[in-house]
């Protein structure tokens, strides 16, 4: 497993500020599709 690589998981290296922003956007908009499937009840 050690030997595994992938040029998503490569990329932080080069730009790691994208990358991070990219997670947390990613995060925050599963998060905000829970809270609306909650509240809206579907």
């Amino acid at each position: 497993m050690s030997d595994w690589n992938d040029s998503l998981v490569d990329r932080p290296e080069t730009d790691g500020a994208a990358y991070a922003a990219g997670w947390t956007i990613s995060g925050l908009a599963v998060l905000g599709t829970i809270v609306a499937v909650w509240v809206l009840g579907i």
